[in-house]
């Protein structure tokens, strides 16, 4: 149990962007990335931001998938863990450095191994997917969006 109460309802208060920013997100899902990967990093960037609600949602979402808890569970620590692809670990790695841009440079370096894996259009998504999650993050810790008990 929550030992905040929501601050407002912002999805019934601002409906339209509500709407698109939904919308979005749910186009990701179609995308070149593959929902898998999507989610993955939605969860990785929701550990990082501490949003308990979206941690909640994707882990569920990846588990639907057929996603291995065990697998998921190491999520955070990707590096250590042998359950990812280079594919999804570029992913997560960039997703860290783009969430984190204040404090770390998302250098030509670091680019140039996200574009060994990834076509140009893969890196749009990319980039739209970890923008995205950034924004639902921000709205839900700072909106205290509860995480409910029970789905």
């Amino acid at each position: 149990m929550t030992t905040h109460a929501p601050r407002v309802a912002y999805s019934e208060l601002s409906p339209q962007a509500f709407k698109g920013l939904y919308q979005a997100s749910m186009g990701l899902h179609k995308s070149p990335l593959g929902a898998r990967l999507v989610e993955l990093v939605f969860l990785r960037v929701s550990q990082i931001n501490g949003c308990a609600y979206c941690m909640d949602m994707h882990w569920r979402d990846l588990v639907k998938q057929d996603a291995d808890p065990r697998h998921l569970n190491a999520v955070a620590g990707w590096r250590e863990a042998p359950f990812f692809s280079e594919r999804e670990r570029a992913a997560l790695r960039w997703a860290e450095l783009v969430t984190d841009i204040p404090h770390k440079d998302a250098s030509d370096e670091e680019f140039a191994l996200l574009k060994a894996q990834f076509s140009d259009a893969e890196i749009a998504d990319l980039a739209f997917a970890i923008a995205i999650i950034n924004a639902w993050n921000l709205l839900s810790v700072s909106m205290r969006n509860p995480l409910p008990e029970q789905v």
